[in-house]
């Protein structure tokens, strides 16, 4: 087969004969006709199903993101009845503080159990050696007990969520221990 009658039939365009007529019968051209057609709808419904399923992506993100976070907050309801009864109690006459206190520390032990269900992770690095990473140093200070470099002292604690840094540890670092005046002679 030469290059020309490759390039023939891939390209079915219509031949003149010698006597200048076309080749294509009036059935192959109505043939061909309607073929264009039924690709040309093809096509539509191809461009209309992908427009829908852009449509129907936006919407299910949207959808995503609103409701996204309702599990997180159908767990932290009993917390808030808690804290609310907590409340409730403070309010009566005779209430005991240690009562109090321990309802208060209980309630947040439930809060810090359904964050971490969720993925939060405390970061109260307290003797561990500095990591800028995940801690902020607000200053130092000599510290006999502690190691040079490492945190004496946590001001506010870090929270990371599923290994992603939220906020830092702000920590106070040890110098060390604190050096000795030199005496004068």
């Amino acid at each position: 087969m030469s290059d020309s009658e490759s390039t023939d039939t891939l390209n079915p365009e219509p031949r003149d004969d010698a006597a200048g007529k076309s080749t294509l019968t009036p059935d192959a051209l109505a043939g061909a006709k309607q073929e264009a057609a039924a690709n040309y709808d093809r096509y539509l419904r191809a461009v209309a199903d992908l427009e829908n399923f852009r449509r129907r992506a936006v919407r299910e993100k949207d959808e995503l993101r609103q409701f996204a976070i309702s599990r997180v907050l159908e767990d932290l309801l009993p917390v808030m009845d808690n804290l609310a009864l907590g409340l409730n109690a403070a309010k009566q006459p005779g209430a005991e503080m240690k009562t109090l206190v321990a309802g208060v520390e209980m309630v947040l032990t439930q809060l810090k159990s359904v964050l971490a269900n969720h993925g939060l992770k405390e970061i109260s690095p307290l003797g561990e050696a500095f990591d800028a990473n995940q801690h902020e140093s607000l200053s130092a200070q000599p510290d006999p007990k502690v190691p040079e470099g490492n945190v004496a002292q946590v001001v506010r604690t870090g929270y990371a969520l599923n290994g992603r840094l939220l906020r830092p540890a702000a920590v106070i670092l040890s110098r060390g221990a604190g050096k000795k005046p030199e005496a004068k002679a």
